[in-house]
């Protein structure tokens, strides 16, 4: 599993011109989700990123979480951050699990940011989407997670 998440003073996700997910202040995750990937994995990177500490504190330093501060996340599956491209200059999206495994794999780490505490809006699953986000610092982590 492998998630971008960027630190946003907002975001919303925008379907044939109309908004259906939206935050303010929070952090925006974009997320793939591979062939090996399964339910721990979801519930450990949804701890690890509620957890993240990339806003700051008073000092200015990076020490407070989406839990510390009740911001909210907007969540999107995003399968192409599974690509290959260690071969030519078509990536290949073998390794990215298919619909059917990947989408309750989605919503379970959705579920598992709201059951810590986390605000969380999101796309659709596999609907051609639109983001529109202002990155805040620009703060932007990668996170990769292989399951156990």
């Amino acid at each position: 599993m492998r998630a971008v998440v960027q630190r946003v003073s907002q975001a919303r996700v925008v379907i044939d011109g109309a908004a259906i997910g939206e935050i303010a202040a929070g952090v925006c995750i974009l997320l793939g989700i591979a062939e090996t990937d399964d339910e721990a994995a979801a519930d450990r990177l949804a701890g690890r990123i509620a957890r993240l500490r990339v806003f700051e504190n008073d000092d200015g330093k990076f020490d407070r979480s989406l839990l510390d501060t009740g911001a909210a996340a907007l969540v999107v599956s995003q399968f192409t951050l599974i690509a290959d491209t260690a071969k030519g200059n078509r990536p290949s999206f073998s390794h990215a699990a298919r619909p059917e495994r990947a989408e309750p794999l989605y919503e379970r780490f959705c579920a598992a940011l709201r059951e810590l505490g986390v605000p969380v809006q999101t796309g659709v699953f596999g609907a051609r989407m639109q983001i529109e986000l202002v990155n805040d610092g620009p703060v932007t982590i990668v996170l990769d997670l292989e399951p156990r």
